[in-house]
């Protein structure tokens, strides 16, 4: 886990460099962005939801993502206005509070403090829960956020040609066969890229002095994601008795991951508040490396 926590710093810290250096082109986010919508993100989602065995008793789990965007949709649409924040900013703060980071930074520190068994749990809350959510009714939302494209045909020509979703499906129609060992190969390569130019490209518009005047708006974005989403998650699953301990515990630890590090660069691709969605992440994930182990605490 210390090897995974050092690599997710280093990129970030390594993004915010090559700005400060002048050596890289202003366009460079914005490319790197393009990458990791269409090539990385898909390599992943192909190659993990091919192997994917699920469980029917984890749905409950794939659905607590679904709950924490729409609960974050009504409530950053209902106080956001209230504390002054513009259309942008309110949607920059639904992709990156209602999305958590259950991959990159969840993975590896729910092995790290509940062990290998709970990934079983963690991987079917990351892939049908976060990453099917980003894939649907995430990327419609930005679309329509960003008034770029309002028309249904315009909104459901977008969704099918979101790379990430083509590879969902992908992966779910070839899921009875086996990969050839060299294509297992090249799309573990490929995802593998997408964690640190994911965070290079959050790190590369990361301004911390765009601090100044966001406190609200990362005090509502952070304080739901971080606090109020993994406690209501708690309360509501202990009102349905339908999870064993481990599950609920892992569940409860999703809901309070960071903000999903692709939620912040789909908000960035679509205009939506560029600098409040890179510091809902860059802020967010060194918060979350210590709520998540307190709310483990606090369930023990």
């Amino acid at each position: 886990m210390i090897s995974v926590l050092g690599l997710l710093f280093t990129s970030l810290l390594l993004g915010m460099a090559a700005r400060r250096s002048g050596r890289f082109h202003e366009h460079t986010a914005h490319v790197i962005n393009a990458y990791v919508i269409n090539v990385a993100l898909p390599a992943l989602v192909l190659r993990s939801v091919h192997g994917l065995t699920l469980a029917p008793e984890l749905l409950l789990s794939a659905a607590v993502p679904w709950v924490i965007f729409g609960a974050a949709w009504l409530l950053f649409h209902a106080l956001g206005p209230r504390l002054g924040l513009a259309p942008g900013s309110v949607a920059a703060l639904v992709l990156t509070g209602g999305l958590g980071n259950t991959s990159f930074v969840g993975l590896p520190l729910i092995e790290g403090l509940r062990g290998p068994e709970a990934l079983r749990v963690a991987v079917v809350i990351d892939q049908l829960g976060s990453f099917l959510a980003l894939a649907t009714v995430a990327t419609l939302y930005a679309a329509r956020a960003a008034q770029k494209e309002t028309h249904p045909a315009a909104l459901w020509k977008k969704l099918v040609g979101f790379m990430p979703l083509v590879a969902l499906v992908l992966a779910l129609l070839t899921h009875p066969w086996v990969f050839p060992t060299w294509v297992d190969g090249v799309l573990a390569r490929l995802g593998s890229t997408l964690t640190p130019l994911t965070l290079f490209s959050v790190g590369y518009q990361l301004r911390l002095s765009g601090l100044r005047g966001r406190g609200k708006a990362l005090g509502l974005g952070l304080g739901y994601k971080l606090v109020l989403a993994p406690l209501g998650i708690a309360l509501l699953l202990l009102a349905l008795p339908r999870l064993d301990r481990l599950s609920y515990e892992v569940t409860v630890l999703q809901a309070g991951m960071a903000p999903m590090v692709t939620g912040a660069i789909l908000a960035v691709d679509h205009g939506l508040d560029p600098e409040l969605s890179a510091l809902m992440v860059g802020v967010g994930i060194p918060l979350s490396l210590l709520t998540v182990p307190a709310a483990l605490w606090m369930m023990g």
